[in-house]
């Protein structure tokens, strides 16, 4: 299945009758860089809220650490590993989402390639949370703690060749030459595929795209 509006009805029902934890209820979605993440959560969120479940999405991009930060730990070129954002406080955003009224969080502005913090809310009226993001499954020290936060997550899978094509074409429309993006998306971001798909701990749904 990869058209993301056959997903989203797919899975609609199984998520709604999903027991949840707190007063929201909260999705991971979980896929390598360029998997469609985004646009499913999307997708989905606009289904819930149809369904009346208001449900707003969080992208994990707003943690990614500064790159001046970045610079001085010698992790620029490596932005979007693991270890080139905040999981500390992902994780405590994530705690506060269950119970909490209105919860603000960052947002990343991928043109100015920094993130922005509190530029989002969780309204106090919102029945569930969205996260999406590539290591929200990850096993490993301090990811792991996420995997029990989530009521339901999802995981995509998406053959390598395909994600190739998708991120040249992301960092060709970023300006970058095609020697450029060809390098960017091999010596990092599927790197990072790699990664998601063998050091994730186990989803409710996997999803081959």
């Amino acid at each position: 299945m990869s058209d993301p509006n056959e997903i989203a009805e797919a899975l609609l029902e199984q998520i709604l009758a999903a027991p949840r934890a707190g007063r929201r209820r909260l999705i991971a979605i979980v896929g390598p860089p360029a998997s469609g993440k985004s646009t499913l959560s999307e997708i989905l969120a606009d289904r819930m809220t149809a369904a009346g479940r208001k449900t707003q999405v969080i992208p994990m991009d707003g943690f990614h650490l500064d790159n001046q930060i970045l610079s001085e730990q010698g992790l620029l070129t490596r932005k979007g590993a693991p270890e080139t954002f905040d999981v500390e406080g992902l994780l405590r955003l994530v705690k506060a989402l269950p119970g909490s009224d209105a919860v603000y969080f960052p947002i990343f502005d991928r043109a100015r390639d920094i993130a922005i913090a509190s530029a989002g809310m969780v309204s106090g009226e919102s029945d569930s949370v969205i996260v999406e993001g590539n290591y929200l499954l990850l096993d490993a020290l301090g990811w792991r703690d996420l995997r029990d936060c989530w009521d339901f997550a999802i995981q995509l899978d998406v053959q390598r060749s395909v994600l190739k094509e998708r991120l040249v074409k992301r960092w060709l429309a970023h300006g970058l030459t095609p020697e450029q993006a060809l390098e960017r998306a091999e010596m990092n971001d599927l790197r990072n595929a790699a990664l998601v798909a063998t050091e994730s701990m186990l989803a409710d749904v996997a999803i081959k795209i």
